[in-house]
């Protein structure tokens, strides 16, 4: 059976009650203030032990650079070095963006040309969830899943916004250090797989390989 991973119908609803909320200023190209990761200074020791190494994401629009968390997720880490530095991200897009919440990405699925089976693809492996105390805000990396807490694989999601509903529901293991403006491009990239307006409302835009990730890599290991 095919899940899709994503983020779930009843947090989504969740969202959705709160958007009102949350200000445009942080996804609008050219306005809000100008981005910091929200992880710093001595709590940043809490956790990583190596915080010049980056999670870099070559993409169409720009390049990405994160922290990655792996004192309190060490297997969601492992697993996207491991995948980054084969190659299994190169060629795929981010196929699931929505203003004010996240951009998502990771599925190999999206490396071919059917729009409809984004999102059901997975990596060669589950991880069991590695929740923690990491609030899901603006510049947080962090696992998508199917309903199962321990079906994360390989797809992936970057808030733009503050998320806490999110919190102890998935796990974050990293944070954006370079490039959220790229993050906010993508984030507002049109859907392109003439879906009606109602359901890329409902579901998001699939902005296609207008979010394409050219080249996925580790670097300062």
């Amino acid at each position: 059976m095919k899940h899709t991973h994503k983020i779930s119908t009843m947090l989504a609803a969740a969202f959705l009650l709160c958007s009102a909320a949350i200000t445009n200023a942080t996804t609008t190209l050219g306005t809000g203030p100008k981005y910091k990761p929200p992880i710093t200074g001595t709590k940043l020791d809490e956790y990583t032990s190596h915080p010049k190494r980056r999670l870099v994401i070559v993409t169409k629009q720009g390049t990405i650079k994160l922290q990655l968390f792996e004192k309190v997720a060490p297997n969601h880490v492992a697993n996207i070095i491991e995948l980054a530095n084969s190659h299994f991200y190169d060629g795929t897009y981010f196929h699931r963006v929505i203003p004010g919440f996240m951009i998502q990405g990771g599925d190999p699925n999206t490396k071919d040309n059917d729009y409809s089976n984004d999102g059901q693809g997975n990596g060669p492996r589950r991880l069991k969830a590695e929740f923690n105390s990491i609030h899901h805000e603006r510049g947080i990396l962090s696992m998508a899943r199917a309903q199962d807490p321990n079906s994360a694989s390989s797809q992936f999601f970057i808030c733009v916004a503050d998320a806490g509903f999110l919190d102890h529901q998935y796990t974050a293991f990293g944070q954006v250090t370079d490039g959220m403006d790229v993050v906010d491009k993508i984030v507002n990239l049109p859907d392109v797989t003439g879906a009606s307006p109602s359901v890329v409302k409902q579901r998001g835009a699939n902005p296609g390989k207008a979010a394409e990730v050219i080249k996925m890599y580790v670097e300062n290991e």
